[in-house]
């Protein structure tokens, strides 16, 4: 009886803590009401009390925005064949493209950047399967400019012409009260990570990374991390980063506000011609794994083990070979193009192969 009424109060102080959340994550977080107009679908990352950031790399902006987020009852599964079919039929707004995709931790529900009919929507799937679009005006929110961000322009690289503006923010991350944004900075060393207190202040610091690109055999300054996720080695805040054809580097962000330029650890080369496009970090069986999803070598399930102690490669790996971290390909997570966490024992993905339309569904954590 003692240990069922013990069970009662916690879950009644966690309903108050959540409706508490609710009420004043604007007021908790700096937030005044107004509209966001997004110019680009972006990544996302949620702070656990509703609030949703939301990098615009055309803009150069990281916005932080009060969904307001209310839970559905049901079992946190999802499995929504034809996406943008679904999207555009409850938008009314003809759904082109997925920026990314994060979960909701406290709902469990996904939150999607969409480019939708020319204009950038964020759009709500509920864990009972409904569609909602974000109403994006007159709604809580701050926001915050890169401070060194490219010029919006195309330039000439070589044979290539490129806007980099377009990889401004190439991901984003909320940790430990700082986010944390990756992607092309102004100038010399191109290649950044930059931070901004939570709530957003004027000030923020950053710094450009130096790696290894093993299967080039030389240092590189200037390719953009593509997808990290923070991961503390010891006590040490670090990022494990990815980037195009394919290293795999620790950060250690704890040296942020020491030096201008940080030197990146390649802990792993994945191999050649392919880019990283997601990845999560989950504990099974008392060891912590990255999950990595590729444009052309499927999901990975990396292994951490000795990753504190992994020195770097400092050889060229070449013929795309790999190095450096053990890892498996997951064969049944065919075509993942994006992945989030949605609790300690599933992930949401979606996915889209060649021949079907793109599917949002949720998996066991392999």
């Amino acid at each position: 009886m003692i240990r069922h009424s013990l069970l009662t109060f916690t879950l009644l102080l966690n309903l108050v803590a959540i409706n508490e959340t609710r009420s004043s994550a604007a007021e908790l977080f700096n937030l005044k009401k107004g509209n966001v107009e997004l110019k680009s679908a972006g990544s996302l990352a949620f702070v656990p009390s509703n609030i949703l950031f939301g990098g615009d790399a055309k803009a150069a902006t990281i916005y932080a925005i009060n969904t307001e987020d209310q839970g559905i009852d049901g079992a946190k599964s999802y499995e929504i064949e034809n996406l943008l079919e679904k999207i555009t039929a409850s938008t009314e707004a003809n759904a082109e493209q997925i920026g990314d995709l994060a979960v909701n931790p406290i709902t469990g529900n996904a939150f999607l950047s969409v480019m939708s009919s020319g204009k950038v929507d964020i759009v709500r799937i509920a864990v009972d399967g409904s569609v909602s679009q974000l109403d994006l005006n007159g709604i809580a929110f701050s926001s915050v400019s890169l401070p060194n961000a490219p010029e919006d322009k195309v330039v000439s690289q070589g044979r290539r012409r490129n806007n980099p503006r377009d990889s401004s923010i190439t991901d984003l991350a909320y940790t430990a009260g700082r986010v944390l944004v990756a992607g092309l900075a102004a100038g010399e060393s191109p290649s950044s990570v930059t931070e901004f207190d939570f709530p957003f202040t004027e000030k923020s610091a950053g710094f450009r990374v130096e790696i290894f690109h093993a299967a080039h055999g030389r240092n590189e300054d200037y390719a953009p991390i593509q997808t990290f996720v923070p991961f503390n080695l010891g006590n040490e805040p670090t990022l494990l980063a990815g980037y195009v054809c394919t290293p795999l580097v620790k950060i250690p962000v704890g040296k942020i506000k020491d030096q201008n330029k940080i030197s990146g650890t390649t802990v792993a080369e994945l191999g050649n011609r392919n880019r990283p496009l997601d990845m999560l970090v989950y504990e099974q069986h008392g060891k912590n794994f990255l999950l990595m999803s590729n444009s052309a070598r499927g999901v990975m399930k990396i292994s951490t083990e000795d990753l504190e102690g992994n020195t770097g490669l400092k050889e060229r790996v070449s013929n795309g070979g790999v190095a450096g971290q053990s890892y498996e390909t997951i064969e049944s997570l065919e075509g993942v193009v994006q992945l989030a966490k949605l609790d300690d024992r599933h992930a949401l993905v979606i996915q889209k192969t060649d021949d079907s339309p793109m599917t949002l569904r949720s998996v066991d954590l392999p």
